[in-house]
């Protein structure tokens, strides 16, 4: 069985934390679960693009992996969810709003000409 394939069977945080064997807080976890895996996923694509992911084996993807995710850990050990802004909701939370249009009335419409 492949490293993908035994990453794949996992179905909680802290069973990646476990199997990556990287130590963690139990109350980050808690609260930032989907944040956490979210931004690991993120720091991931990211190694496939810099073609990290294409040529490791299963040692060097379990040890970038593993780096990942303390990483992603260490995120929101750091900062709040809602700072770091993994999801597009957090994101349009902050995002600026466009300033409403003002509808004009000329003065003639006003008084009647």
């Amino acid at each position: 069985m492949s490293l993908l394939d035994e990453l794949q069977g996992l179905s909680s945080a802290e069973e990646f934390f476990t199997f990556l064997d990287v130590p963690f807080e139990p109350a980050v976890v808690h609260v930032a679960r989907l944040h956490i895996m979210r931004r690991m996923g993120q720091y991931l694509r990211g190694s496939e693009v810099e073609g990290a992911l294409s040529d490791a084996g299963d040692a060097a993807l379990f040890a970038l992996c593993r780096e990942h995710l303390a990483q992603a850990h260490a995120d929101f050990v750091a900062s709040s969810p809602i700072e770091q802004r993994v999801f597009k909701v957090h994101k349009d939370a902050v995002a600026p709003r466009p300033e409403p249009s003002r509808p004009f009335v000329p003065l003639s419409a006003l008084t009647g000409e």
